[in-house]
């Protein structure tokens, strides 16, 4: 990845990451209020790196990843957003993440809407997932607020804790 911008919504630019912006990770998953909704605990470093090797990953085999928010007006790193995979069939997973100083100014919805929107309209996808702790009742309520349609819910392996699970599909978005 090389850092370049990849497109825009209204106040942020989306574009994938470099290797010196490790810290922008680091320093949002580190916060214990992000951490506890992301692997259920602030995260090191050296999570930050597994972090950006995947989206690297990711980005070279998928065309996507969780692409690095910048706010327009000020060049001010914002959070993440993007797509991880799900599954055995590789289906996109829509999430984000947002620094905490950032919060209830509407960068997670307007994040979630346009990577929506670009996958659909940059990709042949016919659906995505987005899930969230079910105790995560903000995230849930940007996933529905964005159209997604609550399907089910699971028991994540790794730390017995309740996912929601909800699904946009192509259909949906040409309405």
């Amino acid at each position: 990845m090389d850092g370049k911008p990849l497109f825009e919504s209204d106040r942020l630019v989306f574009s994938t990451w470099t290797p010196d912006q490790l810290e922008d990770v680091f320093r949002l998953h580190d916060d214990e209020d992000v951490g506890r909704y992301l692997l259920g605990r602030r995260e090191t470093r050296e999570d930050a790196q597994a972090r950006m090797n995947e989206w690297a990953k990711n980005y070279a085999r998928f065309g996507f990843c969780k692409f690095r928010l910048i706010r327009k007006s000020d060049g001010a790193f914002v959070g993440r957003a993007g797509f991880g995979v799900h599954g055995p069939q590789n289906t996109p997973e829509l999430g984000y993440a947002i620094l905490r100083s950032e919060w209830r100014k509407g960068y997670a919805k307007e994040a979630a809407v346009a990577i929506r929107d670009w996958l659909f309209r940059e990709t042949d996808h016919d659906f995505c997932w987005g899930f969230a702790y079910t105790a995560n009742a903000p995230s849930i309520h940007i996933l529905r607020s964005i159209g997604m349609v609550f399907t089910h819910t699971e028991t994540e392996e790794e730390t017995g804790k309740e996912l929601t699970f909800h699904k946009y599909t192509r259909e949906m978005w040409r309405g």
